[in-house]
Order: structure tokens, then C-alpha cells, then sequence
């Protein structure tokens, strides 16, 4: 049986956006990815917002948890995606390690003004996590087809 490949998504809090991109591209490359995130000082918590905002799109993230970096240091990690220039800074190497990327989005977290506001930020940050996770996914899945079969 393959194992498939551990993507690690790393944020500061763990609270938001890792969580926003770990729902869309688990749901995005589906088998062909384990997808995991986690925080370099974990929140404790998932955003109340994030998980309204995918909600709305169809992913249920209500059973994410707050997880620290350093939890996934004795297991094989292939790729290292981190989401804020914060979590980039303080990034260790795992076993395994191939790959890192460092694709920064705003913090919804720090949205301000009432819920509906706070709202359109979370919104639009989902939305460009969502493009750029999805066209990895994709990139991803071309790349498995165009490997030879032995």
C-alpha cells in the first residue's frame, strides 16, 4: 500500500490561515496527499471565522486543532509549506524533507470592525489560499501522470 506524501502547512498561531489551506488542499488532492498543519506558538484554538468561512464552500474544519511545529519533527515530512513570513522565519528541516515553499497570506485574525467585516477578510483570504493550494494540488497530480510507470 503507498503511503502518500506529508504536506506540512506551517503558520505562527496555527489558528487560521494554516488551517484555511490544510481543509482546501486536503480536499483538493484528496488521496494523493496527507496534509497536516501546525503553529510555531500555537493559538490553542481554530478561528470561529475560519471555520465559518470554509463551511461555506463545503469543508468542515470543526475538528481541527492547534498543533505545534515541533509535533511532526520524528515523522517523515516531504514538503514544508509555510503561510506567514513569521513561521517561515522559525521553520526546522524534518526528516524526509524535499521540498519547502513559502507562500505568504494576510492574517485574518487582525481584521477589524464588525463580524460582517471581519467576515470579508476571512473570505478573502480563503479565496487566494484556495486558488494557490489548488493549482498546487493540480501541479501535483500532472506531475504523478507524467512520471513513467515501471
Amino acid at each position: 500500500m503507498h503511503t502518500p506524501p506529508t504536506v506540512l502547512i506551517l503558520c505562527t498561531g496555527n489558528s487560521c490561515r494554516s488551517h484555511l489551506a490544510e481543509g482546501i488542499l486536503r480536499a483538493a488532492a484528496g488521496e494523493l496527499l496527507s496534509v497536516a498543519s501546525a503553529g510555531s506558538k500555537p493559538a490553542g484554538y481554530v478561528h470561529p471565522l475560519a471555520i465559518q468561512v470554509m463551511k461555506e464552500i463545503g469543508i468542515d474544519i470543526s475538528s481541527h486543532h492547534s498543533k505545534h511545529m515541533n509535533d511532526f519533527l520524528s515523522q517523515p515530512v516531504e514538503t514544508v509549506i509555510t503561510v506567514c513570513g513569521n513561521a517561515d522565519q522559525a521553520c526546522p528541516l524534518y526528516p524526509g524533507q524535499l521540498n519547502r515553499h513559502h507562500w505568504g497570506f494576510d492574517d485574518p485574525a487582525h481584521a477589524v470592525g464588525t463580524e460582517e467585516e471581519k467576515l470579508v477578510v476571512f473570505r478573502r483570504v480563503r479565496d487566494e489560499i484556495s486558488r494557490v493550494f489548488t493549482a498546487y494540488a493540480e501541479g501535483r497530480r500532472d506531475q504523478l501522470k507524467s512520471r513513467p510507470t515501471p
